[in-house]
């Protein structure tokens, strides 16, 4: 590349499942690659939901993340094209279920995606990791690799429940792992303005998270819930829909920091 890109790699996380998480890491990614910058999503949850979201089957590999992770096979590898221009997938298979204890023996085994990241810095604008929904050593090492965390906060009853535990594992892996980690994005996902519940929590998640707060709130709409089926993103499944919009206002809101 003629020009060094600076990568700025994001971890899509939150521990409670259903908040959207896998929608917003392909759907926001999608909208970026639009744009016109070079994506990659990692997706490291062992139901491999943004490997299909975007459209690719992930069982005519041999080889995916599990392999990243466990075997030292470089990143580059196992990167797939997606079939929509500049969007790119790190796939993953049911492998990764085991990960978790696979690794418990393996040396520096909270570094191994950092490590495995170094050799693609400069070579995308965005690196998306999309984490699995609950915080234990494959969350640990997107938050080790990252520098940003993004969090999708569903707009319901108990939707801040565990993000009070999120803050904690987030300072432990500053002190300890990664002093650049920081949560730097809360959207808010499943949003309807005619139910004061939404209202109501989008005002307490403002209160906690006053600047990390996206401005864009995305929709609750069938149309985003049928993207994924279809192994498109929003922005190519329905262009127009209030979905698509929403993502690509909130890639624009990240696309200048």
């Amino acid at each position: 590349m003629a020009d060094a890109v600076k990568t700025r790699i994001i971890a899509v996380a939150n521990q409670k499942g259903g908040v959207g998480k896998t929608t917003t890491t392909t759907s926001v990614g999608a909208a970026l690659a639009e744009m016109g910058k070079r994506v990659l999503v990692i997706d490291l949850d062992p139901q491999g939901n943004a490997t299909t979201g975007l459209g690719v089957d992930a069982r005519k590999f041999d080889q995916s993340v599990y392999d990243v992770l466990l075997n030292d096979v470089p990143i580059v590898d196992i990167v797939e094209p997606t079939g929509f221009a500049n969007l790119f997938v790190a796939p993953a298979t049911l492998d990764l279920a085991g990960v978790e204890q696979e690794l418990t023996s393996v040396i520096s085994r909270e570094l191994r995606l950092k490590k495995a990241l170094e050799s693609v810095d400069g070579d995308f604008d965005f690196i998306f990791i999309d984490c699995p929904p609950s915080l234990g050593l494959i969350t640990i090492n997107a938050f080790a690799a990252a520098t940003e965390i993004m969090v999708p906060v569903q707009t319901e009853f108990y939707a801040l429940e565990g993000l009070t535990q999120l803050r904690r594992i987030v300072e432990l892996v500053q002190k300890n792992l990664n002093s650049a980690l920081h949560i730097s994005l809360v959207v808010l996902t499943m949003y309807d303005s005619r139910n004061t519940l939404s209202v109501d929590v989008a005002a307490e998640v403002r209160r906690h998270f006053p600047t990390e707060l996206c401005k864009t709130v995305i929709p609750r709409t069938v149309r985003l819930a049928e993207a994924p089926s279809f192994g498109q993103p929003i922005t190519v499944y329905d262009p127009s829909s209030k979905g698509a919009k929403a993502y690509r206002a909130l890639a624009e809101e990240m696309k200048n920091g």
